[in-house]
């Protein structure tokens, strides 16, 4: 078959060659990508008073820990110094954003599941990263207070409103001793679930493994922080918030079959259990 006895097809060669000649590369940006995953759920712990974040005495990292029993993928747990939430915020922003492109999207931000919790004054670096990730536009699902004593005179009792639900547990003696009460910055965007009083006047809990010195000078504020009690509400708050665990923990999922990470119906029971 000749083409010039078909005037039509050598219109249509003469146009893709034009089209050939004329493209620009091919860019690897340009082929569909695949849907991100959706990044681990992020828990922060925080202790206070420049306790060392390794030092497995203190119940803060203790519990992290057995976060990371129950929850061995899928959730990262992470234990800082008060004196290090900027360490702490550039690392969720690195967890939200793992190719490090920059500045985060809108998606990543809302895909965001953060929990954070402390004692004394990692109790307020708790409030201090929530506003810094309040900044950003990123959201809280879940921050918890034990005992938490304010640095610099910060109002720590105030609770930003990218922050869904909050907790404050407390102790009302000795010479350090937490806020009595918090409340929501904007309460029609976080619901406080309650201010937990415990009174260690009358209690036999010994804290044998920490410093002679907080135990004697600072002793109902160091019986809250390793007092089991206090920390069993603790995981059941967090965990009410969280993935169901992976399959390899019956136990844990049965646990927590009821639970929605949504509603978190766990922390309605709960807060009502508490009152």
């Amino acid at each position: 078959m000749s083409l010039v006895k078909h005037p039509a097809l050598i219109g249509v060669f003469s146009a893709l060659i034009v089209a050939l000649l004329t493209a620009g590369p091919v860019s690897a940006n340009s082929a569909p990508r695949p849907a991100a995953a959706q990044p681990p759920a992020i828990v922060i712990g925080f202790v206070g008073g420049f306790v060392s974040p390794e030092n497995r005495v203190h119940s803060e990292v203790q519990f992290a820990d057995q976060l990371r029993r129950i929850y061995p993928s899928g959730v990262n747990v992470e234990v800082f110094g008060d004196h290090r939430v900027n360490q702490a915020h550039q690392r969720v922003l690195a967890l939200l954003a793992p190719g490090g492109h920059g500045a985060l999207s809108n998606d990543e931000k809302q895909d965001a599941r953060i929990v954070l919790y402390g004692h004394s004054w990692g109790g307020a670096a708790v409030v201090e990263l929530a506003r810094a990730l309040q900044r950003d536009g990123v959201p809280v699902l879940l921050t918890i207070q034990i005992d938490a004593v304010p640095k610099n005179c910060d109002t720590i009792s105030v609770i930003p409103s990218n922050v869904r639900e909050a907790v404050n547990f407390y102790q009302p003696h000795g010479l350090l001793h937490g806020v009595r009460q918090i409340r929501a910055q904007d309460p029609s965007r976080t619901r406080i679930v309650g201010n937990f009083r415990f009174d260690y006047t009358h209690s036999n809990l010994r804290c044998p493994a920490y410093p002679w010195w907080d135990r004697y000078f600072m002793k109902a504020h160091t019986q809250i922080e390793c007092d089991p009690a206090v920390w069993n509400k603790v995981e059941s708050l967090i965990t009410a918030v969280l993935p169901v665990p992976p399959p390899q923990n019956p136990a844990v999922v049965q646990h927590r079959l009821a639970s929605s990470p949504k509603s978190s119906p766990r922390i309605n029971r709960f807060a009502a259990a508490a009152r």
